[in-house]
């Protein structure tokens, strides 16, 4: 299949579906061959990728995502989306060796909030590993924006809602998410960043507010216009 989009998922599988899902629900399309072609590539074994940033034993991961990137490439996709944040860690190590631009969930999440909420302190919530690279915080300061970390008890929080709530199939914990809400909104943040695919799975199942901004969604927007398809309107 030519053409296509290449999706490089499977971390976590839930949140795979949910980029695909958007991905469609945000294409204007009367019919199905109005959609888009895409391949997902769900790779559900992947070792977890926080775990190797922070144990700093990466290269296996490094080795798989380069491996499922040149796979989508072979198959004859024109470009490739991650449905996950912390891979972009070392997605952006190696995406020089691709013959396919990735669509870097990271820089469009950046470029909107620089166009969005140009001023203020905007929080990211993520997983450790993703925190620990650095990601988030170098996409924004490159955009001239406030990045803040939460404090241990709220980072804790977030793990517990990634970790213990969405990558185990269980509900999520509204008494976390509210104590996350409130600490980042009293730190005088203006945003956060849902910078984990299973927070933006929360963010849709919990309908959270404008306060917080989805890279998904951005990821979703971008993939449609470079895919040559209009977006739908909300």
């Amino acid at each position: 299949m030519k053409n296509a989009l290449g999706v490089l998922g499977g971390m976590g599988p839930l949140a795979s579906q949910l980029l695909y899902r958007r991905i469609t629900e945000k294409t204007m399309a009367m019919k199905d061959q109005d959609h888009i072609d895409l391949i997902l590539l769900s790779h559900a074994t992947m070792p977890d990728r926080t775990e190797a940033i922070l144990s700093g034993e990466t290269q296996a991961v490094h080795d798989l995502l380069l491996q499922d990137c040149k796979t989508l490439e072979l198959l004859g996709c024109k470009g490739i989306a991650v449905a996950c944040n912390t891979a972009h860690y070392f997605i952006h190590r190696f995406e020089e060796q691709l013959n396919i631009p990735v669509i870097s969930m990271i820089r469009e999440a950046a470029e909107e909030l620089a166009k969005t909420r140009p001023c203020g302190r905007i929080v990211i919530l993520a997983t450790d590993g993703t925190i620990q690279t650095g990601l988030y915080q170098e996409a924004l300061k490159g955009k001239g924006l406030d990045a803040w970390i939460p404090d241990c008890e709220v980072q804790q929080a977030v793990m517990n809602l990634i970790y213990g709530c969405i990558k185990k199939g269980q509900p999520s914990d509204e008494d976390a998410l509210k104590r996350i809400d409130e600490g980042v909104r009293a730190a005088g943040c203006v945003g956060a960043l849902l910078a984990c695919t299973e927070l933006s799975v929360i963010g849709r199942e919990m309908k959270l507010d404008e306060f917080y901004l989805d890279p998904m969604e951005v990821l979703a927007d971008r993939v449609v216009s470079f895919m040559d398809k209009e977006l739908r309107k909300a």
